[in-house]
């Protein structure tokens, strides 16, 4: 995806805040959107993140992520 920014940039500023506000995990595969992160965006997160065990700083309403 592009989106007109630094590689630094994208690094050392929306990664953070990504992470912090509990839309972006850092994993040993790589970066990976959170399940909050799928419904912040009106989307229904796949199955593999419904069960995530990390929990996120939001408390996600299920009936929301329908």
């Amino acid at each position: 995806m592009a989106v007109g920014e630094e590689i630094e940039t994208i690094e050392s500023l929306a990664e953070p805040f990504l992470v912090r506000m509990g839309f972006l995990a850092r994993t040993p595969r790589g970066r990976m959107a959170t399940a909050a992160a799928w419904i912040h965006m009106g989307l229904k997160p796949p199955l593999s993140l419904q069960s995530e065990k990390d929990p996120n700083l939001f408390d996600i309403d299920p009936d929301i992520a329908q």
